[in-house]
């Protein structure tokens, strides 16, 4: 069932009319050396809008305030082994729910301030694509040939987000990462996969969840949700997301936060799948099974 918040914004963030004018955002998150995470929503001009169906979130990588992890549908304890000393992998359908509230989802103890759905579901209940959580590997059939997104490991002012096909080149790009489909940005350079993803999920299942990375190091979450549009006034700027559309968005968030230039981009499941929460609220929640989650923790 699908669950929406639109109680407004957190951390102060400003109503706006959909068609006014852009204008950069009062704290400009880019430009705050301090800045660690933030949620709002906006239009799809990327223009902050308490009304608006995209669900954004935004952090950097680098803060030492943040902390992350992945969790995927386990029988068992996450990083548990088998007698002879092997990780095990006896995988169960969850929901987005589940996934970030059972036991597996805590870090050190502590429950996540924010979350996404990530990767895909096999029939088997296994994650289909590129999943490892903290250094260890739980992925599917489709780990070398599809899209990732990650956080590295090491000191946190040195974490690195990344978005790349199998696994990184130097481990400690490694440490944190999950499954996607469908890449639209490649070193900063946009491209409509409409084609690729094909008719049905073109045009047809337009719940979007994605990642994009920017020029600065920030990365943007967002889940578009039409489900939305039953309880609020729509236009054209602010209704489900066709790929072409993908590159408005986030070039506008990017813009209007002093982000840089997106430098590179991926879906995630979509569908029936996009799960978003924030600061104790699930502002959207998909209703099947789901391979992966990408969680985040405040310190």
């Amino acid at each position: 069932m699908i669950s929406i918040i639109t109680t407004g914004l957190l951390l102060g963030s400003q109503d706006m009319v959909a068609n006014s004018a852009p204008k950069l955002s009062a704290n400009c998150p880019g430009n705050n050396s301090q800045f660690s995470i933030e949620f709002f929503k906006t239009n799809n001009k990327g223009e902050r809008y308490s009304k608006g169906i995209n669900h954004v979130i935004l952090f950097n990588p680098k803060s030492p305030s943040l902390d992350f992890k992945v969790n995927v549908g386990l029988a068992h304890k996450i990083y548990a082994k088998d007698a002879r000393g092997n990780f095990r992998r006896e995988y169960i359908p969850k929901y987005f729910s589940q996934l970030i509230a059972d036991e597996n989802s805590k870090l050190n103890g502590k429950s996540p301030i924010a979350a996404i759905n990530a990767d895909y579901i096999d029939t088997v209940n296994k994650p289909q694509g590129l999943n490892i959580s903290r250094g260890v590997e739980y992925s599917g059939a489709f780990k070398t040939k599809r899209s990732s997104f990650g956080i590295s490991g090491g000191n946190p002012r040195e974490r690195i987000a990344t978005i790349d096909t199998g696994r990184r080149g130097a481990n400690f790009l490694n440490y944190n990462l999950v499954g996607g489909n469908g890449r639209f940005y490649r070193q900063g350079n946009f491209k409509d996969i409409c084609k690729a993803l094909g008719e049905f999920a073109c045009k047809g299942a337009t719940n979007r969840s994605m990642v994009a990375t920017t020029s600065k190091g920030y990365v943007i979450l967002l889940v578009n949700d039409v489900k939305a549009n039953s309880s609020i006034q729509t236009s054209t700027i602010n209704k489900e997301l066709l790929p072409s559309q993908f590159d408005d968005v986030l070039t506008g968030i990017a813009r209007n936060n002093c982000l840089g230039r997106i430098q590179e981009g991926m879906l995630f499941d979509g569908g029936m799948s996009p799960g978003l929460f924030y600061n104790n609220q699930v502002y959207v929640e998909n209703f099947g099974p789901i391979g992966s989650v990408f969680l985040i923790y405040k310190k």
